[in-house]
């Protein structure tokens, strides 16, 4: 079952870039049509544009108070906003771009960016940016995410915003407890056996077992071992004997200082546990931060980025980065390419970031008072724009990465923290599925 999902997926993208080559191209913006492979044209820089937004009802508000504030900058340009419901944005794109209506600017995180990048729908940025007031103003650590992302050296797209590893610790409890905040694994350690008290149903820590575990997985290896790159050649680093002594020390934590019932948990069930119990650590991103402060109140938790070495250097995987992406079928590129700018500009962009409770990719809207004023939001904005901050890149661009991340290992996780799988054997099976992905894409794109 599995290999046929990998499968369709692989026969998914050939059939989208054979589409490429051989459909006729049409151009969008002006008339609504286009295809991956046309050239488009730059325009006027004034008329119509469209905007697809990836996250259609989620953030409809805020990108239409966005929109506004364009409009009244530049009158003489008038954005027609299409909201796509997350789910279905990835699918809604790869239609377009094999029978036409692609839009002139939308929103491309990096889990879609190197599929639709890969099928020549978008505009090179590089040279965009290197000319905009934005160049320089721009967190490297999230440029740098967003052209691994795109498979390559190339920017296909413009970061607006970001997510990152959170380690949210209760306070009350570290001090009752007489604990260091746990700002290096070796205090994380300490707590988590400390905190532990299994006969009053307290736990140091919660891991995630069930859905999505195995990017939290990966976030807590490599910042342990401090290995800094995802490939060393053509073959991954995830199986590297450091490595699989971190994921030892890391699983050995469950049903020793966490409950039992973690093997299943997602992050919904995970964080509702923490918010509900005695439990003194969890490792979720800032997305949890209003059910906390709701649960506890503002004075009973921390939420710090994930632990450093002993040397304060920290290593953390890559999360995925929202942004936006100029479609290289646009007739009027000139006009969307200044929709991206000032939707990325200081000021929008920080109003953009505040609604959705993430990290601005524009570093002098990381430095406003509503950062200021969210602790775990500035300490994460610092992380990721900080020089001691060391960004493994997860390779998103690999087809096969979601299906190897999570249908694939997901349950071997799970067979992990029961003990019917050796951490080893674990990153073996996960190593060896990453390298014939990556050998099969450089075949393709080498």
């Amino acid at each position: 079952m599995k290999s046929s999902i990998r499968r369709s997926r692989r026969a998914a993208v050939a059939v989208a870039l054979g589409s490429v080559l051989t459909l006729t191209a049409t151009a969008c913006g002006d008339d609504g049509s286009g295809t991956g492979g046309s050239k488009g044209a730059e325009g006027s820089g004034k008329g119509e544009i469209t905007f697809w937004d990836s996250n259609g009802g989620v953030r409809t508000d805020i990108w239409k108070q966005i929109i506004a504030d364009f409009e009244q900058k530049y009158p003489d340009i008038k954005v027609t906003y299409v909201g796509i419901p997350a789910a279905g944005a990835q699918s809604k794109y790869d239609t377009a771009i094999q029978g036409g209506g692609l839009p002139d600017v939308g929103g491309v995180g990096t889990a879609m960016l190197a599929e639709i990048a890969a099928q020549g729908a978008l505009e090179p940025l590089d040279g965009r940016l290197a000319k905009s007031p934005l160049n320089g103003h721009l967190s490297q650590n999230l440029l740098q995410v967003s052209k691994a992302a795109g498979g390559g050296d190339t920017l296909y797209q413009i970061p607006t915003s970001a997510n990152n590893g959170t380690l949210w610790y209760r306070t009350d409890l570290f001090k009752k407890a007489g604990l260091d905040a746990p700002t290096t694994w070796s205090r994380f350690y300490e707590a988590a056996d400390k905190l532990t008290d299994r006969g009053k149903n307290a736990f140091g820590f919660t891991i995630r077992g069930g859905e999505g575990s195995i990017a939290p997985a990966l976030d807590a290896v490599y910042g342990q071992t401090g290995i800094t790159s995802f490939w060393n050649g053509d073959k991954t680093t995830v199986n590297d004997p450091r490595n699989v002594a971190a994921l030892e020390k890391y699983v050995a934590l469950y049903k020793k200082d966490t409950p039992s019932a973690d093997v299943n948990n997602d992050f919904t069930k995970m964080v509702a546990q923490w918010d509900s119990g005695t439990i003194g650590m969890l490792s979720h991103n800032l997305g949890s931060y209003q059910d906390h402060l709701k649960a506890l109140g503002k004075d009973k938790f921390r939420g710090i980025p994930n632990p450093t070495l002993e040397d304060g250097t920290r290593v953390q995987v890559s999360n995925p980065v929202d942004g936006l992406g100029l479609f290289k079928a646009s007739k009027n590129k000139a006009a969307a390419w200044k929709f991206i700018e000032f939707a990325v500009s200081h000021e929008e962009n920080s109003k953009f970031n505040e609604s959705a409770g993430q990290v601005p990719a524009n570093t002098d809207a990381a430095q406003d008072a509503w950062i200021q004023q969210s602790e775990p939001t500035k300490l994460a904005a610092e992380a990721l724009n900080g020089g001691s901050t060391r960004i493994v890149q997860l390779p998103y661009y690999l087809p096969d990465w979601n299906t190897i991340s999570k249908a694939d290992n997901e349950p071997n996780f799970q067979k992990l923290l029961l003990g019917k799988m050796t951490a080893k054997q674990f990153l073996d099976t996960l190593a060896d599925q990453l390298n014939k992905a990556q050998a099969e894409w450089k075949q393709h794109n080498g």
